[in-house]
């Protein structure tokens, strides 16, 4: 099944570099452009990926197990979920960053919930982000956003972690 699975992927990226080449050769716009951003987007996920993984797995090895758990594990409170905000915000990177962080803040002993919170905070709490916003839409817009959007994480995050913690949910380890 894997191999099939393999050969179907293979297949299908052939199939998009021959469109893409086609493309080039017939002055096909659209092509061109799909073909320029896809080149483009490889270049910075090369230039990215390795040192982000460098740095998580410094992380899983200097970090110990113990000080994740009492600072965002079960006994963390609200303090974990506010750690996590922070982190979110000095994290680089889109969600092929945030995942990879969050599935290694899981193993560490991160209670689910405050893993949720990391993801969604992720997502709205980035200070590059936020500094465009404010600078585009108003600090007033962006502390409105923050003001209704954070908590409303927190909350979300808290209902989905025990009514997954309820039904013993368990991250599946990779293959």
């Amino acid at each position: 099944m894997k191999k099939k699975k393999l050969i179907i992927n293979i297949l299908l990226i052939l199939l998009f570099t021959i469109i893409i080449g086609i493309s080039y050769l017939i002055k096909f716009k659209t092509g061109i452009q799909i073909g320029n951003n896809t080149l483009k987007f490889s270049k910075s996920m090369f230039i990215m990926i390795p040192g982000i993984f460098i740095l998580i797995g410094l992380f899983e090895v200097w970090v110990k197990r113990e000080t994740v758990v009492k600072h965002l594990g079960k006994e963390s409170g609200i303090r974990g979920y506010f750690i996590v905000m922070v982190l979110s915000g000095f994290t680089m990177g889109g969600l092929y960053v945030a995942f990879p962080v969050a599935y290694t803040l899981y193993n560490k002993g991160a209670k689910l919930s405050v893993v949720f919170t990391f993801i969604g905070a992720f997502s709205i709490c980035r200070i590059p982000m936020t500094i465009f916003e404010a600078s585009y839409m108003g600090i007033k817009f962006t502390i409105i956003r923050y003001v209704v959007s954070l908590p409303l994480i927190m909350i979300s995050s808290m209902l989905l972690g025990k009514y997954l913690e309820k039904r013993n949910y368990k991250v599946m380890e990779g293959k």
